[in-house]
């Protein structure tokens, strides 16, 4: 078993970070129902936010594995209902994150199965700006969008 990464990582200019391995997240879009995000609990960093589901990486794990493993425990996503389309890293020198994006190729249903989510929703593509994002992920979001539209053209929301 791998070592949990569950810890602040500290920038040069007091900057935290949440993973002492680094990030992970799982963007998944459905064609139909749009992409799935989480409403953060008060509590969390960047509380009632909406974000993707995940979190830290463990040592000795990947960032695809992390942002699975986080999906699942936080919203209940099925790792064989998912397949992985492309990754997207941000990347600090000493910490970063990874965004997995992946299309659901398999119907389920999100499940609010531990206490970080408040709720759980999909959302079109074209109203996810409109809910008061995670500052991470609102950084990130306009260059994802353009990847989700560049690499499908049937992409539509």
């Amino acid at each position: 078993m791998s070592e949990s990464g569950d810890a602040w990582v500290y920038g040069s200019n007091g900057q935290r970070y949440w993973g002492r391995y680094g990030a992970a997240g799982l963007l998944v879009l459905d064609a139909d129902r749009g992409i799935l995000l989480q409403h953060r609990a008060l509590w969390s960093h960047h509380g009632d936010t909406w974000g993707l589901p995940g979190g830290a990486r463990h040592d000795n794990e990947s960032a695809v594995d992390a942002a699975l493993r986080e999906a699942k425990e936080e919203a209940g996503v099925p790792a064989e209902a998912v397949q992985r389309r492309f990754t997207s890293v941000f990347d600090l020198g000493f910490w970063s994150y990874t965004t997995v994006v992946v299309e659901a190729v398999a119907f389920f249903e999100p499940v609010i199965s531990d206490p970080e989510s408040i709720e759980l929703r999909w959302v079109a593509i074209g109203d996810v700006e409109a809910l008061p994002l995670h500052p991470g992920f609102a950084a990130s979001w306009p260059g994802l969008r353009e990847r989700l539209h560049s690499r499908a053209g049937e992409i539509t929301q």
